[in-house]
């Protein structure tokens, strides 16, 4: 049950993506580059071709309110900072709900910018690796900015700036390497290990969090 409640979640930021990548790029994967890049994260959490479908028809839709990515940031007990992603069509709903989610749990929301600059914003892509020299393509990808290129069996993985997301993208499209996955991710500068008891204070938090329909990705400085 909790493996389709995940997938169920995954689909479910997956649509909220589709559904913000057309409203502002139009449904044409090939004139819009962001919405290709949802389209191949889709694929590669075995997304059904129906539900993308479905969700291009759905944001081509009038009647249909725009989402808003909003950030939320605030402390877990024992000091954790966290990062909560949201996109809403209803940004009273969702503080009001993220707020109430950290006061139950003896936490507290803060204001912005109280603890953004405390991870680093990245993106990261993974390509297939096939026919690929990976020394050659760090080399390149240097010049896109990129801080990390390295193999692993699942294929290539190059994680850079949040900055340089776009440039990359063109790159390898240009150059016909195949993107099986991208994403952006917030990585804590510092974090904090705590008891298990500690743990499991911040843990109840951060699962109320992630079950909130507005909630696409949670990020913290607990050491897991």
């Amino acid at each position: 049950m909790k493996r389709w409640s995940a997938m169920a979640k995954t689909f479910t930021r997956l649509g909220k993506d589709i559904v913000m990548a057309v409203k502002e790029g139009g449904p044409d994967p090939e004139t819009n580059a962001k919405l290709r890049a949802v389209i191949q994260n889709a694929k590669a959490a075995n997304m059904p071709k129906d539900n993308v479908e479905r969700a291009i028809k759905r944001a081509s839709d009038k009647s249909l309110g725009d989402y808003k990515t909003v950030l939320y940031e605030g402390y877990a007990p024992h000091g954790i900072a966290i990062l909560v992603e949201t996109a809403t069509d209803n940004t009273n709903r969702t503080v009001a709900n993220i707020r109430s989610y950290f006061n139950k749990s003896d936490g507290n929301l803060g204001t912005s910018g109280s603890v953004e600059f405390m991870f680093d914003h990245t993106c990261n892509f993974r390509i297939a690796s096939e026919g690929i020299d990976v020394e050659e393509l760090e080399l390149e990808m240097i010049d896109f900015g990129a801080e990390e290129v390295f193999e692993d069996e699942d294929g290539i993985m190059i994680y850079a700036p949040f900055q340089n997301f776009g440039g990359i993208q063109k790159y390898l499209e240009e150059h016909h390497i195949v993107i099986e996955s991208s994403g952006f991710d917030r990585i804590p500068q510092v974090s904090k290990t705590l008891s298990d008891e500690q743990k499991e204070d911040v843990e109840k938090l951060l699962e109320k969090i992630e079950e909130d329909d507005d909630v696409q990705n949670v990020y913290h400085t607990m050491n897991e």
